[in-house]
């Protein structure tokens, strides 16, 4: 699957200029279907989603690497959740996007629910997988410090794609995840390393940009997801692990509200099996497609 790479300008929530990676998907087939965007999660890239795409051929996707991940700029890291619901918001304008069915899953789900509030019109259908937002008494900082987080403890620097996915592998995470779903974030979740072509490569979403999102994810200012909750009219479809996450910390259990589809207008909520864990696209690309073609 080879999409079409494009790089969009826009300007952020503070009027700074950014460029976002976006990767297009024209249909297969015919089709009067609406098109489909796609949010990933924190760390992740928009290629993460080739194995889901591969399974609506008669769709017109897209995808985006957010502000900080994969080929998108590489901006200023303090509290991207307001930012991100922007950024998708100045995209799909872009692009003219109408009506579409939206999916995003984790740190992109809260980008989603955002961007939707805030331009309802580019979004007939909301799927939030996983969505990080959380109860509201979460939202309990008035600050934070990246530094000590544990994920500023990622290895950063790596031989090639082949040494990452061999080193992932059946480990930890990563030991449910469809193998073409490990592969695509191994392959295009990597930039050449700045020191030059001897020194290989580093992560696209460095650990210092992934540290932001978490320590930031529990700010007071960024329960504002609940005001843009109540804006959206959209149905909303929230397909959620069961295992509820006591803290961020715990990637394998859900950090979503479990009630969070009684908050929407008109929202469905979809609790799956106790053998899936956070990452539903990753283990399970097939059934995502359904819910997406479900959408239609």
């Amino acid at each position: 699957m080879n999409p079409i790479h494009h790089t969009f300008h826009i300007n952020d929530i503070d009027g700074e200029r950014l460029d976002l990676a976006v990767y297009e998907y024209p249909s297969r087939k015919p089709t009067s279907q609406p098109p489909v965007i796609f949010f990933h999660a924190s760390s992740f890239h928009g290629r993460c989603w080739d194995a889901v795409i591969a399974h609506l051929p008669d769709r017109h996707c897209w995808t985006v690497d957010a502000r900080n991940h994969g080929r998108s700029s590489k901006t200023d890291m303090r509290n991207p959740w307001p930012k991100i619901g922007h950024d998708a918001v100045a995209l799909a304008k872009i692009i003219g996007l109408r009506d579409a069915v939206g999916v995003g899953h984790s740190l992109g789900g809260n980008q989603l629910t955002r961007a939707a509030s805030m331009l309802p019109e580019a979004f007939s259908a909301l799927l939030l997988i996983d969505p990080v937002i959380f109860a509201k008494d979460w939202y309990c900082l008035d600050d934070y410090d990246a530094s000590t987080h544990f994920t500023m403890q990622r290895r950063n620097q790596w031989r090639s794609a082949d040494e990452m996915f061999e080193r992932f592998k059946g480990r930890g995470p990563f030991a449910n995840w469809d193998l073409a779903v490990l592969r695509d974030y191994c392959q295009y979740g990597l930039l050449p390393d700045p020191a030059g072509p001897d020194a290989g490569f580093v992560l696209a979403c460095s650990p210092e940009a992934e540290a932001n999102v978490y320590t930031s994810s529990c700010l007071r200012q960024n329960i504002d997801i609940y005001e843009h909750i109540a804006k959206v009219r959209q149905p909303v479809k929230v397909l959620r692990c069961t295992k509820v996450a006591e803290t961020i910390q715990d990637l394998n259990a859900s950090p979503t509200k479990p009630d969070l589809a009684s908050h929407f207008a008109n929202g469905l909520d979809v609790p799956l099996p106790p053998n899936y864990s956070h990452f539903i696209p990753m283990e399970a690309p097939a059934l995502v497609a359904q819910h997406v073609s479900s959408e239609s």
